[in-house]
């Protein structure tokens, strides 16, 4: 038994030094060797106020782009998601609330064409990207609201989208807030 608990204790302290210290250490060092040193990017909009591009933010009025909902209350100190499966009846009931707001402020939408990223929460919470297709369905709304024309905001789209890893690792992608901040330059 003696020579059993040795080899636990020799173990434990081994594991608490690899995961306790030298990963840490490791990770640190691969993110000083990043871009900004892991610290995020920050982007100013036309007000020089200045947002993490890759957080989801919050944006619930009509002139603006809406982006994934999320879990967490786009609170970045605790990410996470609902962890409730598709057959949770309150998940459902959620879900169908979202797509009904959803519909109602674009009642130029028709339910089949609503893409699931704008009405279902991310992993994390806190997805800074939708889909090009949930950009193109708030098209009339945003037009309507800034009073531009349809074919100036899909332009915007257009130069907003962002391929994927490699050309194929992933679906096309549209940054809300970068978006966003761009609507605010065209609406000057």
């Amino acid at each position: 038994m003696k020579q059993n608990s040795i080899k636990a204790i020799l173990l434990t302290f081994s594991l608490m030094l690899l995961l306790m210290v030298l990963y840490p250490l490791a990770m640190w060092g691969i993110t000083q060797l990043s871009p900004n040193q892991g610290k995020g990017f920050l982007v100013a909009d036309k007000n020089n106020q200045y947002y993490y591009e890759n957080i989801g933010q919050s944006f619930s009025k009509d002139h603006y782009f809406w982006g994934r909902p999320s879990a967490v209350d786009y609170n970045a100190a605790g990410s996470g998601a609902s962890n409730k499966g598709s057959n949770n009846q309150e998940y459902l009931q959620e879900v169908e609330k979202r797509l009904n707001d959803f519909l109602q402020k674009n009642p130029t939408v028709k339910k089949e064409d609503v893409p699931v990223d704008l009405i279902t929460a991310s992993g994390s919470g806190l997805d800074p990207n939708i889909s090009v297709q949930g950009a193109i369905v708030q098209v009339d709304r945003i037009a309507k609201a800034r009073g531009l024309d349809h074919e100036k905001v899909k332009e915007l789209i257009d130069n907003q989208i962002e391929k994927p890893l490699l050309g194929s690792l992933g679906p096309d992608k549209i940054n809300v807030l970068k978006l966003n901040i761009e609507l605010d330059k065209l609406s000057k």
